[in-house]
Parts: structure tokens; sequence; C-alpha cells
């Protein structure tokens, strides 16, 4: 069976995430990185700034992907909201 957009966008944003999280060297820790059609195409600090510059590289959202590396996103996180 041959992979999707979607799986070959995930299965190198798992690859990134995975390198930043066992090298805070790399060029991706802390990194917000937007993968479209399984290739990088925006490193940047702002999750804005990837967002824009993923929908001018390709317009179909369902090809694109974007992470912040180094983050452990197995881990629950509890959002606590007070009004």
């Amino acid at each position: 069976m041959a992979d999707t957009v979607q799986d070959l966008n995930q299965r190198l944003g798992d690859q990134i995430n995975h390198d930043a999280r066992n090298n805070p060297l790399s060029p991706y820790t802390g990194k917000f990185v937007g993968i479209a059609n399984g290739q990088i195409v925006v490193v940047a600090d702002d999750l804005d700034d990837v967002a824009r510059e993923l929908r001018q590289q390709e317009p179909d959202q369902s090809k694109t992907f974007c992470i912040e590396a180094g983050i452990d996103y197995q881990l629950v996180q509890n959002i606590w909201v007070v009004n």
C-alpha cells in the first residue's frame, strides 16, 4: 500500500521531533516546523509565520503538517480556564 501525503508528513514530523527531543542542539529544537507534501518548507519561532508560509507553499491544508519540535506529544496536558 502506498503512503499518503499525510503519512509522509507525519513520519517526517515524528522523525524531526524525535531528533529534537534527543538532541538539544538540533536546529529544530524549540522551533515550529511546517511540512508540506513530505518536505520541510518552513522553520520559525512563531506559529503564525509557519501557518502563513504553509498556506503560500501548499493551499491544500490536507497536505500540510506542523509540529513544535522537542515537545512530548504523548504527555497528557491539562488546560485550565478561569472565567
